[in-house]
């Protein structure tokens, strides 16, 4: 039986914001080179969906809208351009405000009173949708989207064939839930991040009510690390039974050009994720100040955006590292290819990061990696110093030997390169695969 999957993601190129895009697209060409068909789900403007059946299918997103007027419509379109024909879909370089108010105004009602809801198989079950129902509640704009793809993942649960569902990360898990509901069949969850680890601390509670109800509800959670195995175990109390461990690949797209195009004559050490509190960008500053008084002409990136932009801003300038500690902004996939193109060291100094799929993609270009303790990525590589993301002094005597010994940091970096081209999502696929199976056979079982 050739196996065919629902699976709902929030990023995914060229809708993306960060690793979890770049995990999704490696997997789902790998699950498609297997030969397994997946109709993919992304937070759209226009409601639709799209049928991928060929690996090549990940880059061109054949799209098809659900109203089969629209799509009769949209079939007719002439669209000179990819980038065209995405964005009469809804889909931006970053994500976007699509929202349509009159969906959300219906809500708290549909939730409660939708034809799925009038009966429950267990105690559990009303629980997970009583917890959906309760903290999916919010003006936040992130939260009337994730109420808006919730609502919306009826239409694709009822009307969509498939086998399994495969939901990433808490802003799909709801939708994950109503499939499963809907359509009686098997939920997989796919854990990338805890919002332990985004907050890094307690965090958002209705985002912790609606990743335990996912994982409650789900036949089988994928872990990204063994690290995130035992948040998820330890925090959220998921029976072990249950949880799987898939570490994360990388994989370049082939356009990608990997040689050396510098922009500063100096050694430049760069940062690239969200400026949050989980990724550390504190800690880097810290590093960087101390470096730059031995290396005045070393140059420190911070490349991304997040909540601690401002904060990171005022420190360094009362600091006054000036022009020696520059901030991009957001960047776009060709931008972050220059950017890691114009690198030497890679620096991720994570106060809990589950997995990490930036150091990967650092090394795949031949930076040499400084990676915390703390990550799950750590578990899969050996040529990149692994420091806790507290130990300032170690990590800036570390850049400060790197700068000083430039044929050391070069050989790190070209055996890094090696090391990651060998980390395929292949491998990671074909366990994804097995999952998938041993979980539509139970399910199988338990219903005959």
């Amino acid at each position: 039986m050739r196996m065919k999957i629902l699976m709902f993601t929030w990023e995914f190129p060229p809708l993306i914001s960060g690793g979890l895009g770049m995990a999704c697209y490696g997997m789902v060409r790998a699950l498609l080179a297997l030969g397994i068909k997946i109709d993919l789900v992304l937070p759209t403007k226009e409601m639709v969906y799209f049928p991928l059946r060929e690996v090549s299918d990940a880059d061109t997103l054949p799209a098809v809208f659900m109203d089969p007027v629209l799509n009769k419509e949209y079939s007719r379109q002439d669209f000179t351009t990819l980038q065209e024909r995405l964005e009469y879909i809804g889909i931006s370089g970053r994500p976007e405000s699509y929202l349509r108010l009159a969906e959300i105004s219906q809500f708290s009602t549909a939730i409660k009173l939708d034809k799925w809801q009038t009966y429950f198989d267990s105690v559990q079950e009303r629980e997970v949708f009583a917890d959906v129902a309760v903290h999916l509640r919010g003006d936040e704009d992130l939260i009337k989207k994730v109420q808006e793809f919730t609502l919306r993942a009826e239409k694709f649960a009822s009307k969509l064939d498939y086998n399994l569902i495969h939901a990433h990360d808490w802003l799909t898990y709801p939708s994950g839930i109503l499939a499963k509901k809907i359509s009686q069949k098997p939920l997989v969850v796919h854990i990338h991040a805890t919002e332990f680890d985004r907050a890094g601390g307690p965090g958002d509670e209705r985002v912790h009510k609606i990743e335990h109800a996912g994982m409650m509800y789900a036949d089988k959670v994928i872990a990204v690390s063994q690290y995130t195995a035992q948040m998820i175990m330890s925090r959220y109390r998921i029976d072990t039974a249950k949880i799987r461990i898939v570490h994360n690949a990388f994989s370049l797209s082939e356009e990608s050009v990997t040689t050396k195009r510098r922009i500063f004559r100096g050694p430049t050490v760069l940062f690239l994720g969200r400026i949050t509190l989980q990724k550390g960008p504190d800690y880097y500053l810290e590093v960087a100040a101390r470096v730059l008084k031995a290396h005045p002409e070393a140059r420190f990136i911070v490349a991304g955006t997040g909540d601690m932009e401002r904060q990171l801003l005022r420190d360094s300038a009362s600091r006054k590292l000036q022009n020696r500690f520059l901030f991009t902004g957001f960047l776009n996939r060709g931008q972050v290819e220059d950017i890691l193109r114009a690198s030497d060291i890679y620096m991720l100094p994570s106060v809990s990061e589950p997995f990490g799929i930036s150091p990967l993609e650092a090394m795949a270009f031949g930076l040499t990696s400084i990676i915390s303790k703390q990550s799950g990525v750590a578990e899969v590589v050996n040529h990149a110093y692994k420091i806790d993301y507290w130990d300032v002094d170690l990590m800036a005597s570390t850049v400060n030997y790197l700068i000083d010994n430039p044929d050391k940091c070069q050989k790190m970096g070209l055996d890094g390169m090696r090391e990651v081209n060998q980390i395929r999502w292949k491998e990671a696929a074909e366990k994804i695969r097995l999952i998938y199976s041993n979980t539509l056979a139970d399910y199988i079982k338990s219903n005959s």
